[in-house]
């Protein structure tokens, strides 16, 4: 198998969509000798922020000498992203032996009459494979969606398990009230194990808390009263939190604050799980991880920020920061979306924010909203709204809109934002070619 044939058996496999459920994954995992067995993991789980906390938890225990293995998605423009080791991605030899071995895996399934498994079951295998080969220390694995019935949950050894901020995302999976959301994060809570949360609803805290009651783990919760000091900035944050002094971040935005503060009760929590990190190596840590696609400054003179708010607690966040770091400032969007998304609510919360909305068609996605669709969605309650007929299109647009001091948001699904930024690399460097302006 090639990694032509590897990508193309992953699309076939696409086509039965997502189907909720652990038969599968357990029986492909046991034909593949259990690998997940074998290892130990940090399973996150939650609406938003899970890639940034595993981002921050895995740089840190990088940092400290650990091989780490780190399992996500949506990727933003490589496929191979979604599995890496100390910040490398599966090399394709491995992607393309492993997806060898689960395709006759998932042959023998169908050919005794059972279901042959999904996209992401056969993704989070190949992760499991690629994670043993490489003798991983530790697995910082994140959930798909939800977390009781998501294929990561075939795991067993997990020393932590992380609950970020639970909101409405994926109704029509996980349920239509946030305790029905909520419950089925907590199902990656195993016996015993350490449950580290962020600061939640009042609601989803008693979910989590009764959960980890009947599994017997100890529960603890970000304290936003323990963060202090706090100095925000487009490319360094500082904040203190309990006493810890002065903890640095390189990631944009107010939420990654609090993402921050979990991973540190997350690591502290790991500590006694034989996961030990110095201070310094925690400092280090932050301040090194790199996470792309959240609230990124890609681009400057326009200033060119991508976001991967697709969902309606992720747009209410990032038009917190945009109005925050950008008071008096012109902003023009760039706006894509799925069309499963509660997209109206994503409109609601972040229009006031922009002077022009130029929406796009996130390309090569069967559930992408067409861009006109959203186009006329966003009219109803924004005078000024364009919809493009590229990713090209868009990018051009929004750099005739702006002057050299206004801000250019693009977001909305995490699956066009990879191309973005590589047009828009190559937008800005044609327009320092014109004009001498830096890039």
């Amino acid at each position: 198998m090639n990694v032509r044939q590897a990508m193309d058996y992953i699309e076939e496999l696409a086509g039965a969509g997502i189907v909720p459920g652990l038969d599968s994954i357990r029986e492909l995992c046991r034909r593949l000798g259990d690998p997940q067995r074998k290892l130990s993991f940090v399973h996150v789980a939650g609406t938003n922020g899970k890639g940034s906390v595993c981002a921050f938890v895995a740089s840190v225990l990088q940092e400290a000498g650990y091989r780490v293995g780190r399992y996500l998605s949506p990727v933003l423009s490589e496929y191979r992203e979604r599995i890496q080791v100390n910040g490398r991605m599966i090399t394709k030899k491995a992607l393309c032996q492993g997806m060898e071995q689960i395709r006759q895996a998932c042959d023998g399934m169908v050919s005794e009459g059972r279901p042959r498994p999904t996209a992401f079951e056969a993704e989070t295998a190949l992760g499991f494979l690629y994670f043993l080969e490489k003798k991983c220390d530790i697995v910082v694995l994140e959930a798909g969606m939800g977390g009781l019935l998501d294929a990561t949950n075939v795991v067993d050894n997990t020393v932590a398990a992380v609950i970020t901020s639970v909101s409405m995302d994926h109704m029509k999976f996980l349920g239509n009230t946030l305790e029905a959301i909520a419950e089925q994060k907590a199902g990656v809570m195993k016996p015993g194990c350490p449950v580290i949360s962020a600061f939640q609803r009042p609601e989803v805290t008693a979910v989590l808390l009764k959960k980890a009651e009947e599994m017997g783990c100890l529960f603890t919760a970000v304290d936003p009263e323990k963060i202090r000091g706090v100095k925000y900035g487009l490319e360094r944050q500082r904040f203190d939190y309990g006493a810890r002094r002065k903890l640095e971040i390189a990631l944009a935005g107010q939420y990654q604050i609090e993402n921050a503060a979990l991973a540190v009760e997350v690591l502290d929590a790991l500590g006694g799980r034989g996961f030990h990190v110095t201070e310094e190596q925690l400092r280090r840590g932050l301040e090194k991880t790199n996470w792309p696609g959240r609230f990124t400054v890609i681009k400057k003179h326009p200033l060119f920020i991508v976001d991967g708010a697709h969902n309606e607690d992720a747009a209410k966040r990032l038009a917190q920061s945009v109005t925050f770091y950008f008071t008096n400032r012109k902003i023009i969007y760039i706006m894509g979306v799925l069309k499963d998304k509660e997209y109206e609510k994503i409109i609601a919360l972040t229009h006031s924010c922009a002077e022009h909305i130029i929406t796009v068609t996130p390309p090569g996605n069967p559930r992408a909203l067409p861009a006109y669709e959203l186009a006329k969605e966003v009219a109803k309650v924004h005078p000024r709204v364009t919809a493009a007929d590229s990713l090209e299109e868009a990018v051009e647009m929004s750099l005739l809109l702006a002057g050299s001091e206004d801000v250019i948001v693009a977001f909305g699904s995490l699956s066009f934002l990879g191309r973005i930024m590589e047009i828009a690399d190559a937008s800005f460097g044609k327009a320092a070619g014109k004009n001498g302006r830096p890039k």
